[in-house]
């Protein structure tokens, strides 16, 4: 047989299969349109995110995976397939930190699929303000960076908000300078956030020392400026770069190759247990000696892993603090649920923010 004709019987193959998956996929869209059916008649008011079925669905899909594509590109593939099939059920708005084309808005997309619409907001505390006024039903936010560390905004808001964390997602984050000018050397001015900036400390040093460097609100809007404003350029990511129509003049400049950003999903309700689940919370505890390790002392006698702690000023008083935990489990696990109740019979102030699925993807 000729390699024409070998490539024939493969392409025909391939046309079979592509008819098989459209064939299956609209079956299981059908199949999701019956379970909304369902659940509006038990309860008009009914939720049909399920980040828990979700993140069971993502990793069974990682599990049993065999190749040749890679875990997660099965898993992204499904996840925009679970996407699609959600906006028939119940079209989802997303509210995350704008403008367009920002770090937020990518992992909205990395999280929920592209069949979610998403809504762009100036602020941390406008995204909280926004899902809390039922306007958006879900928020994404960032808490912390791999190399910059916390992101201080959001904890302080989650010290006044009624919302949830019912999900987190992981992005890497590649920088790129972008600017309208073709030459590095015309460049004068940096636009970025700044945590940004701060990301791309070393880079900015060797390669532009003597250029200022200007903080905005995001990302984004580094690059709308940098597209309006000759001699400038901006520290963004290539989606940003394409929305504005920016040349790129150096990519990946971020100093640490490993430079990842974690994002939160906040919403109205708490996420059931996935089996493999964390659980966010805060607490202020009594200004003495041994107050910290008599909060975290339950933890250890339970058998509880804790993966982050960070302080806050609690704007309560001087020197007082609220800290912010993050441990495995979920809030249900009887060891977990043990340890919560000794904490907050000890606390001053406590606040479970939410029992969640890790990141999947």
């Amino acid at each position: 047989m000729s390699d024409d004709a070998k490539l024939k019987t493969v392409r025909a193959r391939i046309d079979e299969i592509d008819l098989q998956l459209q064939r299956l996929i609209n079956e299981r869209a059908t199949a999701a349109q019956a379970v909304a059916k369902i659940k509006l008649c038990e309860d008009p008011r009914a939720e049909f995110y399920r980040p828990e079925r979700e993140a069971e669905v993502l990793r069974r899909v990682k599990e049993r995976n065999q190749g040749p594509l890679a875990s997660e590109e099965i898993a992204r593939l499904f996840r925009e397939i679970m996407s699609a099939c959600l906006a028939l059920e119940q079209p989802l708005c997303v509210a995350f930190l704008g403008p367009d084309g920002t770090f937020c808005q990518a992992a909205v997309l990395k999280h929920f699929g592209h069949s979610v619409r998403t809504d762009p907001m100036g602020s941390i505390p406008d995204i909280f303000r926004e899902v809390e006024a039922g306007a958006c039903r879900y928020g994404v936010v960032p808490v912390e960076n791999s190399t910059e560390g916390i992101v201080s905004h959001t904890l302080d808001t989650f010290l006044n908000s009624p919302l949830r964390i019912c999900g987190e997602v992981s992005l890497r984050i590649n920088h790129q300078l972008l600017s309208r000018e073709a030459d590095i050397q015309r460049i004068k001015a940096v636009y970025s956030h700044a945590q940004s900036l701060a990301q791309c400390r070393g880079w900015l040093d060797q390669h532009l020392p003597h250029v200022e460097r200007i903080s905005v609100g995001s990302n984004a809007e580094a690059a709308r400026l940098s597209a309006e404003l000759p001699e400038t350029g901006a520290i963004a990511g290539e989606v940003a770069g394409e929305i504005y129509r920016l040349n790129r003049l150096a990519s990946n400049i971020e100093d640490e190759p490993g430079n990842t950003t974690r994002f939160l999903v906040v919403g109205k309700q708490d996420a059931p247990a996935s089996g493999d689940d964390k659980t966010s919370m805060m607490f202020s505890t009594h200004n003495k000696a041994g107050g910290l390790h008599t909060m975290l002392t339950p933890f250890a006698e339970h058998g509880i892993s804790m993966t982050r702690i960070e302080s806050r000023p609690s704007r309560r008083g001087r020197w007082d603090y609220v800290f912010f935990i993050d441990v495995e489990g979920h809030r249900s696990d009887a060891n977990l649920a043990k340890a919560l109740q000794q904490i907050q019979l000890a606390a001053t102030q406590f606040k479970v923010l939410g029992s969640y699925p890790k990141a999947v993807l």
